[in-house]
């Protein structure tokens, strides 16, 4: 192999090194089968999440894996691969990969990590049920509110009451 093949084939393992270590999470699947217009609403749909997925030759992501300390992950890459990164939602991937794969049989979630942990496919289901942030967020707030709301219920009733007391 040529000097310039091996400086190439080192940059995309720097590439794909800086791709794990700016990840919050990296989902590994299998798209093998997949139709070009299912792959396509597949890269729609993570897009529209935050999340980039990109087709990766199995010895780059070795060797990747291994530089940025993930390579527990070296037994996923076998076959066409494909990795979910996302930077910045943690969940993201794992709720469009898995929702994705719901409906299609030709997807298989092979594993990945998230926020620097290892995880199977059992574990990336389970994160995947999960509510967005958002959600959670919400039903904070719901939360936060009830006991203020309540309050104010009883404060409008009371005073209610005490006007139906003048009025008589």
């Amino acid at each position: 192999m040529s000097e310039q093949a091996i400086a190439i084939k080192s940059k995309k393992v720097d590439e794909v090194v800086e791709k794990f270590n700016n990840a919050t999470s990296a989902i590994v699947v299998d798209y093998r089968g997949l139709t070009v217009e299912e792959a396509t609403e597949l890269r729609k749909q993570l897009r529209e999440a935050g999340v980039h997925m990109s087709v990766i030759k199995n010895k780059i992501l070795v060797r990747a894996a291994e530089k940025a300390g993930y390579s527990d992950l070296n037994d996923l890459f076998a076959g066409p691969t494909a990795v979910a990164f996302s930077d910045e939602d943690a969940i993201a991937p794992a709720k469009v990969l898995k929702k994705f794969a719901d409906g299609v049989d030709d997807l298989e979630i092979k594993g990945g990590f998230i926020e620097d942990k290892i995880v199977s496919v059992d574990e990336i289901n389970t994160y995947a049920s999960l509510p967005s942030r958002e959600d959670l967020l919400s039903m904070l707030a719901n939360v936060l509110q009830a006991p203020v709301r309540n309050v104010a219920y009883a404060v409008k009733a009371i005073a209610e009451k005490g006007d139906e007391g003048d009025a008589a």
